[in-house]
């Protein structure tokens, strides 16, 4: 089994490479000049861009191949005070560099939208605002010019007291929604509604890739280990194509996506701590190496991309592990 790792956003190896600078709205609704104050909001997001494009360069010096986008790259964007203000074609530029990058080094990228972006929802201006939200994200990805390989990772949502009815919510709500949109979508795991196994069948009816969160399964379990769910979470990924590298004559399988972090504590079971404990990461992937080629491992660690490199260094002491790159290892 080749392993890949990969970290959310932010790197803390990294000084002055935010990818997420914003403003507040109150700080925007002071500017009296709103074209002005837009055209701050779009210097921003090129800035965002621009960190973002360096810590894929950082990320190749590491041979880091997997790497989730931030979902702020353009601040305030969405907000129901801005109207229709929408400047990612004035981006354009920012993010075909993004793309292209990514494109060449054979890194794959994701978006997680927020936990705002719910399809279970209720009420119809949330469904309205997720909808947009996901819409957002995939025109970013669109701009990038990366194909459906490169994900938008949401949850099932809250269950308003019925889970039954919950769910056919969100398979009403998911198959409304534009192939573009639906075609990106990977379905995930969490830590307070829906388990592993309601959030498998689910993918399964919809017909969309899941993300194993391990954390959450250990924190809001199926009452199945989630090893034993592999099989069929695996299967979810079945005719997934690998974005075409610049000069490949042919696309390989997309690897599955599990999601990893550990507890912060006791206390805190359900927060991320800084670093991931190796020994339930290694233990789940020795549980699932034979029946899986490939594997990438997004670590929801608070310490990101230091969190990575030192998953590497204890991955050197497994006698059953050889490492390949920075980020990468066999296992068997």
């Amino acid at each position: 089994m080749l392993v890949r790792l990969g970290y959310v956003a932010m790197s803390v190896l990294v000084k002055n490479a935010s990818p997420s600078k914003t403003m507040t709205f109150s700080s925007f609704s002071k500017l009296k000049d709103r074209e002005a104050a837009l055209r701050k909001l779009e210097r921003l997001a090129q800035e965002n861009l621009a960190n973002t494009l360096r810590l894929l360069k950082h990320n190749r010096a590491h041979d880091i191949q997997l790497y989730r986008c931030s979902s702020r790259l353009i601040p305030l964007i969405g907000h129901g005070e801005l109207g229709s203000w929408d400047p990612i074609d004035r981006l354009s530029e920012g993010f075909a560099d993004i793309g292209a990058y990514a494109r060449k080094h054979g890194m794959r990228l994701s978006f997680h939208p927020d936990h705002y972006t719910v399809l279970s929802t209720l009420r119809p201006e949330v469904l309205e605002h997720s909808v947009a939200d996901l819409e957002r994200h995939v025109r970013m990805l669109e701009a990038m010019g990366l194909d459906a390989s490169a994900k938008c990772n949401i949850h099932v949502g809250g269950t308003y007291g019925n889970k039954e009815t919950a769910s056919e919510r969100f398979i009403r709500n998911f198959n409304a929604l534009p192939l573009s949109i639906r075609e990106r979508v990977t379905l995930e795991n969490d830590d307070k509604t829906f388990n592993a196994l309601e959030t498998l069948a689910l993918a399964e009816q919809v017909g969309v890739p899941m993300v194993l969160d391990i954390h959450h399964d250990q924190v809001n379990p199926s009452g199945l280990p989630c090893t034993e769910l592999w099989p069929r979470i695996l299967h979810t990924w079945k005719g997934q194509l690998e974005q075409e590298e610049q000069g490949a004559d042919k696309r390989a399988p997309l690897p599955p996506k599990i999601h990893v972090s550990s507890p912060k504590s006791e206390k805190d079971p359900r927060g991320h701590a800084d670093y991931v404990d190796p020994q339930t990461l290694f233990g789940f992937l020795r549980a699932v190496a034979l029946e899986t080629p490939r594997l990438d491992v997004m670590l929801e660690a608070k310490r990101k991309d230091d969190s990575l490199l030192q998953l590497m260094i204890a991955a050197r002491d497994e006698p059953d592990i050889t490492i390949r790159t920075q980020a990468s290892f066999e296992l068997g």
